[in-house]
């Protein structure tokens, strides 16, 4: 395991080759340096304790563990010792390995073969900070002997504040299933319509949201901070997570998830694989996102974009 950390103008990023997670975002906004992601426990974290780690080959969960794809039936197993479900991937619990580095950029790197999937892959990860952004780049190189489905996606962790709005304009909602699972589409709650600056509910929130915009505006009026998040277009859903104590005891409502996805939760039992990607062998998919922080105007709107 190895620890790097990138710096350029006001921005601050660390990185860590366990699960090629980000271990902190911070941003010197000439009065304070505030973090932008959820600082990590320590430099060790595995990556449910990190700011943020990436999904691949895909993200979420599978209905049953299985899928068909092509005529064959695939079963994966459980990844975790608390979820019977294999969950968002390889990435976040490999080792990666550094492929480039520079002071204000790094490229991080892992293959995979067997084990929990039958998914065969070479992910890169790519973090470059500039002036006013933070762009990664993940990408993923199907290098099994046959077609599959493959997605992307990252699971951010962003402070919560008690003054914390978001905004991330999608069109439909996904409900919530026993096993953590995606249910069906429904009417977007009130509570959870993002539609306009909003503070996340004071209950457990797991949900997917389809077609989403590929913009979201976190903001933290008590630190006068703002953060834009911009997808490419392959990004086209989302998910947002909000924990309580009884999932997790220790939960003090200092952060919510809200992770791009190019695909829906259970996609490979979705007509149309709720937008996974093909692949044939050799082909790749790629896809970015962007962070920007910027000092909050005294009326939180869509114009901080």
């Amino acid at each position: 395991m190895a620890v790097h950390e990138l710096t350029f103008g006001g921005l601050r990023l660390r990185v860590s080759t366990k699960g090629g997670t980000i271990l902190g975002l911070w941003w010197n906004n000439g009065a304070a340096e505030v973090p932008l992601l959820r600082p990590a426990v320590s430099d060790d974290a595995d990556a449910l304790a990190s700011g943020c780690y990436p999904l691949v080959p895909f993200g979420n969960r599978v209905a049953g563990n299985r899928f068909s794809f092509g005529g064959v039936e695939y079963v994966l197993a459980p990844n975790t010792d608390w979820d019977r479900h294999y969950l968002h991937g390889e990435g976040w619990q490999e080792d990666w390995t550094i492929k480039e580095q520079t002071a204000s950029t790094i490229t991080l790197a892992f293959a995979h073969r067997g084990g929990n999937t039958p998914y065969e892959y070479r992910a890169e990860q790519a973090f470059s900070l500039s002036q006013d952004q933070l762009a990664i780049t993940l990408s993923v190189e199907n290098r099994g002997d046959g077609a599959m489905p493959f997605g992307l996606g990252w699971h951010p962790y962003f402070p919560m504040t008690p003054r914390t709005t978001l905004l991330a304009p999608a069109r439909r909602f996904w409900t919530e299933v026993e096993g953590w699972l995606p249910g069906e589409r429904a009417p977007i709650p009130v509570d959870l319509d993002f539609s306009s600056p909003s503070p996340l509910p004071h209950r457990w929130v797991n949900n997917g949201f389809e077609d989403w915009s590929g913009e979201a505006l976190v903001s933290w009026p008590e630190r006068q901070t703002s953060l834009a998040l911009e997808a490419d277009g392959l990004f086209r859903h989302a998910f947002i997570f909000v924990s309580d104590t009884f999932f997790d005891p220790g939960f003090e409502r200092d952060y919510f998830c809200f992770e791009p996805m190019s695909h829906l939760a259970n996609g490979h039992n979705l007509p149309g694989l709720g937008g996974l990607q093909v692949l044939e062998p050799g082909e790749n998919l790629s896809g970015s996102i962007r962070f920007r922080p910027n000092t909050m105007k005294s009326k939180t709107s869509p114009e901080n974009f």
